[in-house]
């Protein structure tokens, strides 16, 4: 393996398109108030986020288990950072490994297999070490995928779900505000907040629904299929030292892999 970083290794950093959208998203909201005329002070109501982020968490938290409600605030990691998984890169990994795995034998190669970050790739590779047959070592892997895409999918729908509430919520919290107003009517100086309630909360759920929730769910998704094609590659990576094949092969087979992934892309 070369001095380079390489992108067998789980580097993260903060994903700034995903960053970038979120502030753009509400921050197009705030400041299209304060053109209307209206200030910032006028979209903060305590009562209204407690209803609306109250209800929502509420809502959501019955729908779920445990389990699932932390793995979705865990895949939040996946939303807001970006790992750094070039499939090229990965590519010429795996040939090396390949080259180093035919002039040394696989055993020689467990010392630089424990170095390498990218727990997916070390289990493949450790896997062919104890000599399993190819297709237990598929069997392993695929399993790992899919249970990897299992996870993501349901973290997803939490976020799928909540935005589903929040909206509902925020009519609930819109209704309550008119209650008030109705209730006070003989008194004026009431009115003005019940009624600023009821506004507000619509916001509150409407918006965090199509600016937040939603978005992170798609997102997650993005970011899952990203991962499982990275996933993928690898296993044929690690299926081609298995079998000690070519390396001019191995990387034939790969790039024709990723030129797949880019005529659909």
């Amino acid at each position: 393996m070369s001095g380079r970083r390489s992108p067998l290794k789980d580097g993260v950093n903060m994903d700034l398109v995903a960053i970038l959208g979120l502030l753009i998203g509400v921050g197009a909201i705030v400041v299209g108030n304060v053109v209307e005329g209206g200030t910032t002070a006028h979209l903060i109501q305590t009562a209204a986020a407690m209803i609306v982020l109250g209800g929502t968490a509420g809502a959501t938290m019955l729908s779920f288990p445990p389990k699932d409600l932390l793995n979705a605030f865990n895949s939040l990691g996946m939303v807001f950072s970006k790992k750094d998984h070039d499939p090229r890169l990965i590519i010429e990994d795996s040939v090396n490994i390949l080259i180093q795995a035919r002039r040394m034998g696989l055993i020689a190669l467990q010392p630089q297999i424990m170095e390498i970050e990218n727990s997916f790739l070390r289990k493949g590779l450790n896997l062919v070490v104890d000599g399993m047959p190819p297709r237990m070592i598929r069997d392993i892997l695929d399993q790992e995928i899919s249970t990897f895409e299992t996870g993501m999918r349901r973290s997803a729908k939490v976020f799928e779900t909540a935005g589903g509430y929040a909206p509902t919520i925020g009519i609930l919290g819109a209704v309550l505000g008119l209650i008030q107003v109705m209730s006070n009517v003989a008194d004026p100086s009431k009115i003005g907040s019940g009624i600023s309630v009821a506004f507000v909360a619509t916001i509150y759920g409407v918006g965090s629904a199509n600016l937040i929730l939603l978005p992170i769910a798609k997102r997650i998704i993005s970011r899952m299929n990203d991962r499982i094609y990275v996933m993928d590659l690898i296993v044929e990576g690690v299926l081609g030292v298995e079998s000690g094949i070519n390396p001019y092969f191995l990387r034939s087979k790969l790039n024709s892999f990723l030129e797949d992934r880019e005529k659909t892309a």
